[in-house]
Order: structure tokens, then C-alpha cells, then sequence
């Protein structure tokens, strides 16, 4: 004969089917992170990240930088574009304020004015080594001859200072996060103009941020929201409207903000628009970030990884672990947590972390698993409702059968007693021995026709049959019924009744079913009460309802069986290994009968220091006072 497994190896096949459970989730959080690991998210990680931008509170620039624009007020002004010899006067002006350095960027082409005046042009550049010309685009080595401009201002040599817009690679939304640094070894204008000011940005390994992108060295823009940099317009300068004496030891940057060609302006992290910011802006942004080198950092993608993994692990968890309610609670703080652990490491640190590929991953997940864990639930409420039909139908059963041994056995119990008592109140006269057999024989039949009642009103209660017979009573006089029924057990252990009964109107009650509460207490407390004590009995009425109390000096009942006291069938562990016999109903049925007539019923007690059960019950009972 096989025996059944111990509780040890039921513990230990329950603990691997958990680590298996367990090791399958890890599997599946692993490999929904290599997955997510592998796909191209720079588009949703780039928005994400302008969105940080946008957000940022404190960001000031270094005041290093000056823009002068060449607008439509400036084309009016002039009759058309600023000439060469308008182009000398302004840098002759910028020159006596004491600039630190000049930059052009805009199309030369574009300005008017014969040879000569442009020579002169020329000459004024050439012969002023702290002033730039940009270039648009950055020539590879061998290729020096684009380093200068067309005649006639081929002696003017261009620094290449192009702009990066994510077209092609990275994000692909046309925005601009980039600037270059370095190209083939030769540093963008940027840096030369920055370095004026901050000679440490000269050194690219100095810059932060710096990270190797197809044989050129770039780095983040810390951007700040246009018109940002304090501007002057080209006019106000050689009308004498603005003061010279800001642009003393400043980067001065001359370009368009014409509205004509899309080349001039670009789209940044706070605006999407075609014309969000001129090309010198963000020429100042690149320089300011330079200066203040504060160009935000990217992490590892090893970090992302990580985050992934996190994500996945937390997430499944979380769904097939967790209760729905609370398993919400959270995902959505881990998700709230996440996006200011982001924001802050950007707002605080400049650190660009991963937001996409981990906020993608608990969606995923939780989408993912959620029809999972319905089905599981689903088949498991299903095989639930199976056991429960089933353990109904066995209820069923062993109810109708208690009903029926109970009733059955009521007959032979009468038959019992009635032969006792045939036996003691005949003329014949018993020997003390004989009398103490019948004796014997008469209490066990009256205890075992008590427990037969007990089962029996616990069947009608199982199959819903009780009924209440509403009569007008006065629950004193019910009280003094079953004190009396009780007087000689008490008399046994000489134990006294005492009964405080104040005087009440009648009430309406199902009197059989109260005097079996009372009774239940009253026994209850003279079974558990030790010989040579008391019991109170005390009635009281309120003008909401009557209250009855009985109160005993037995051992009490521990705190932690208080709240089990009045459930069917249970008894105390002390009382369970005492000679005191009981079925456990008692007060089950006490608490049903008390209920059913819409009343309350509990008990004070503290071990060793007796109990007290008090009965509350409302005097109007769907009318009022009989």
C-alpha cells in the first residue's frame, strides 16, 4: 500500500513549482528585453527627450553672446540687402565696442556692392584676426580650396560651422539636437569661438558629453527656448540707436531672419515649426553650451538594458502576482517614479536617460499578461464553481442525513426516558446501586436528546427552515422559565443564580426560539462555572431595545477565540481536554436565533476572569409595543 506524501514533501513540490513559476517569468522578462533591446526606438526616445527640454525651469545662458539680424525692417530700411560699404560701417562699428570676437554667417552672395567695396570688405575682415566667416558645410582634407570664398573675397578663409538635423539618423524628425565639434581633427567654429572664453573646450576630450559619430566628434545642444540671446537689428547699429557697450568682450553672431528660405532656420526640441529658431541662435546655443559646457549626456546603452530588464521583471510580477487593485497602485507609481527619476536627472544633472524602451516594455508587458492571467483565473473560478457545486451537493447530503439520523433517533430517546422514569417512580424499591444506573441512564438520554435538538435546529437553519412564530411576550417571564429548568443543575455544584430582572413591557418575540438563547447561556455558564460561585442573570430596557446579560466566574475565554466563540461547532482548545462535553452549536445557534429576530448578541471576557454574553433585542419588530 502506497503512502500519501507528508506535508514536507507537499511543501517542497509547492516551493519547486514556485521557483519554476518563478524561473519561467525571469525567462520571459529576459527575453521581451533582448527583443525590446533590439528595436529602433530613437523617434519615441528623442520626443520623450524634448519633452525634458520643453519642461526645464532653470535654464540661463552665460551671456557671452550677442545676435545681430538682418531682417525685413533692415531690407525696407536700405531699399534692398545691406551692401558691402554698409557690411564695413558695422564692422567698423562692432570693432570700436570691443568685441570678442565677430561671426558671419549668411550668404555673402547675397550682398550688393561693386568690386572694389567688396575688396575693401575683404580687407576689413582679413586684417581683423578676431573675426569669422561660417561656412555651411565642413570639406574633407584636400579639399583647402574650399576653405576660402569666390572672388572677389577669395582671401577670406571660411570656418566650418554646419548644422546637424536628424533626417537620416537618430530620431529622423528633422529636429536638431546635435552640434558637431570636430571634424577630421579641425574644430568647428563653435568650439574656436567658445574657447575664447572657456580655453578648456578646445581639448575634445574636455567637452561633455563628446561621443564619435562617422569620423567627427559631436555632442548634445543644451537648448534654450528662442530669442533667448539678447539681439540687435542691423539698422539700429549705423542709426545709433543701441548701445555699443554691450557688445564689449562678447561673441557677436550678424545672420538673416528673413522668413525666406528654410535653410536659415531650424527645428528644435521646443518647437516642431520650420522657422522655431535662426541658424545664429542656434549657432549662440551651440557656443553657450560650449562655454558653460553643460551639453547633456546620454547613457550607456548598457544602462537602457538594464532599465528594460527592471521593467519587464517588475511588471510581470506585478500582473501575475499581484490583485488587479493593487497591482495598478504599483505600476502606476513605478511609472510616475520613473518619469521624475528621468526628469530630475535631466532638470539636475543634464544625464539623458532611457524613458521609450522601458515605459514600452511595462505596456507591453501588462498587455501582454493581463489576458494570461484572465484565462488562468477564468479556468480557475471555473474548477472553484465545480468544487463548490459539487461540495454543495455533499452539504446537501450530510444535512438531510443528520436531519433524518436526528429525527430517527428521537423515538428510542423517549422510549429511554420513559422507562427510566417508569422504573424510578415504581413502588419497587431500587438498591442504591441500581438507583445510580438509572440515574446514569436518564442524564445520558437527556444529554443526548439535547445534542439531537441542537443538530436538528442546525438542519433546519442548513435548509433555510425556520420559520419565527412572532408572539407578544415579556422576556422576563421567559428568563424565570429557564432559570428554573436550570435550578437543580446549578444546586449539582452548588452554584447560585442570581437574576436582576427590571420590569418591561412585553415584546415581540418567537418564544421557543429565545428560551432556547437564554437556555444555551444560563447552561453554558453553569457547565463552565467551578463549584461555590454565581451567575447574574439581569434584564434592562432602553427605548430602542431590551438587553439581557449573563454573567458567570469561569475561566473565561482567551483573546484570541473571541471572534471564533460563535461559530458552529467550535469550541476552545482548553475546553476540548476537559471532562465538559458540548457539540459546538450552542452559541452558533444563539447568534442565529438572536439575528434572526434582528437582534445582536457578544461576549466580554478576559481568561480567568469570567464572561459576560449580553443579548440585545429591538423593541419594535417590524410594528411596536404589544
Amino acid at each position: 500500500m502506497t503512502l500519501p506524501p507528508s506535508l514536507e514533501e507537499n511543501s517542497g513540490a509547492s516551493k519547486r513549482r514556485s521557483y519554476q513559476a518563478l524561473a519561467l517569468r525571469m525567462l520571459f522578462a529576459v527575453g521581451i528585453s533582448f527583443f525590446i533591446g533590439q528595436t529602433n526606438l530613437d523617434y519615441l526616445e528623442s520626443y520623450l527627450y524634448d519633452l525634458r527640454v520643453r519642461t526645464k525651469v532653470i535654464n540661463s545662458t552665460s551671456g557671452n553672446v550677442e545676435l545681430i539680424y538682418i531682417t525685413p525692417q533692415t531690407v525696407q530700411f536700405y531699399k534692398g540687402y545691406p551692401s558691402a560699404t554698409e557690411q564695413i560701417a558695422l564692422l567698423k562699428a562692432l570693432n570700436n565696442s570691443g568685441a570678442k570676437a565677430i561671426a558671419y554667417d549668411f550668404a555673402f552672395d547675397e550682398v550688393p556692392g561693386t568690386t572694389d567695396e567688396k575688396n575693401a570688405w575683404e580687407s576689413a575682415i582679413v586684417s581683423s584676426p578676431h573675426v569669422f566667416v561660417a561656412g555651411r558645410t565642413t570639406p574633407m582634407k584636400g579639399e583647402e580650396n574650399q576653405m576660402f570664398l569666390q572672388e572677389p573675397l577669395e582671401q577670406i578663409s571660411i570656418s566650418p560651422a554646419p548644422k546637424t538635423t536628424d533626417l537620416v539618423n537618430f530620431a529622423k524628425d528633422g529636429v536638431t539636437r546635435r552640434m558637431i565639434l570636430t571634424y577630421q581633427d579641425r574644430p568647428m567654429l563653435p568650439v574656436r569661438l567658445a574657447s575664447l572664453v572657456n580655453p578648456q573646450t578646445m581639448q575634445v576630450e574636455n567637452i561633455r558629453g563628446q561621443f564619435d559619430f562617422y569620423g567627427t566628434d559631436q555632442a548634445y545642444i543644451d537648448f534654450h527656448p528662442a530669442r533667448s540671446y539678447p539681439a540687435t537689428s542691423f539698422e539700429s547699429i549705423l542709426k545709433g540707436e543701441a548701445d555699443l557697450s554691450r557688445f564689449k568682450d562678447k561673441i557677436i553672431l550678424i545672420g538673416t531672419d528673413l522668413g525666406l528660405n528654410e535653410a536659415e532656420y531650424i527645428m528644435t526640441p521646443f518647437s516642431r515649426e520650420v522657422t522655431a529658431m535662426t541658424r545664429i541662435e542656434m549657432q549662440a546655443n551651440v557656443i553657450d553650451t560650449l562655454i558653460k559646457n553643460s551639453g547633456p549626456v546620454k547613457v550607456s546603452g548598457y544602462l537602457s538594458w538594464l532599465f528594460i530588464l527592471a521593467a519587464s521583471i517588475l511588471t510581470t510580477q506585478v500582473v501575475l502576482t499581484m490583485k488587479p487593485t493593487r497591482g495598478l497602485i504599483v505600476l502606476g507609481a513605478t511609472l510616475l517614479g520613473f518619469v521624475v527619476l528621468c526628469a530630475g536627472a535631466y532638470w539636475g544633472f543634464g544625464l539623458w536617460l532611457p524613458m521609450a524602451a522601458p515605459l514600452l516594455t511595462i505596456f507591453l508587458c501588462y498587455y501582454f499578461f493581463i489576458p494570461y492571467r484572465l484565462i488562468v483565473e477564468n479556468r480557475r473560478s471555473w474548477e472553484y464553481y465545480q468544487k463548490n457545486k459539487l461540495l454543495s451537493q455533499v452539504e446537501e447530503l450530510k444535512t438531510n442525513f443528520i436531519s433524518m439520523m436526528s429525527h430517527d433517533l428521537k423515538t428510542p430517546i423517549a422510549r429511554i426516558q420513559g422507562m427510566t422514569d417508569v422504573i424510578l417512580t415504581d413502588s419497587v424499591a431500587l438498591s442504591n446501586q441500581q438507583r445510580e444506573a438509572v440515574d446514569t441512564i436518564k442524564h445520558s438520554s437527556d444529554d443526548l436528546l439535547k445534542f439531537i435538538n441542537a443538530i436538528l435546529s442546525y438542519g433546519k437553519i442548513e435548509s433555510q427552515g425556520v420559520q419565527l412564530n412572532m408572539q407578544s411576550k415579556d422576556i422576563n417571564n421567559l428568563l424565570q422559565e429557564v432559570i428554573r429548568k436550570h435550578e437543580f443543575l446549578a444546586r449539582v455544584k452548588r452554584i447560585q443564580i442570581v437574576s436582576e430582572l427590571e420590569p418591561m413591557f412585553p415584546v415581540q418575540v418567537d418564544p421557543e426560539l429565545m428560551k432556547q438563547v437564554f437556555s444555551n447561556l444560563v447552561e453554558n455558564a453553569i457547565k463552565y462555572s467551578p463549584e461555590d460561585t454565581k451567575i447574574m442573570v439581569s434584564s434592562e430596557e432602553t427605548p430602542s431595545k431590551v438587553i439581557v446579560q449573563v454573567a458567570d466566574q469561569g475561566p473565561g475565554i482567551p483573546q484570541d477565540e473571541l471572534q471564533n466563540i460563535f461559530m458552529k461547532f467550535f469550541r476552545s482548545k482548553n475546553v476540548k481536554s476537559s471532562p465538559i462535553k458540548g457539540s459546538g452549536l450552542g452559541l452558533y445557534l444563539a447568534k442565529y436565533f438572536t439575528e434572526l429576530h434582528h437582534g445582536n448578541i457578544f461576549v466580554e471576557s478576559s481568561h480567568g476572569n469570567g464572561s459576560t454574553f449580553t443579548v440585545e433585542l429591538p423593541i419594535e419588530q417590524g410594528g411596536t409595543h404589544a
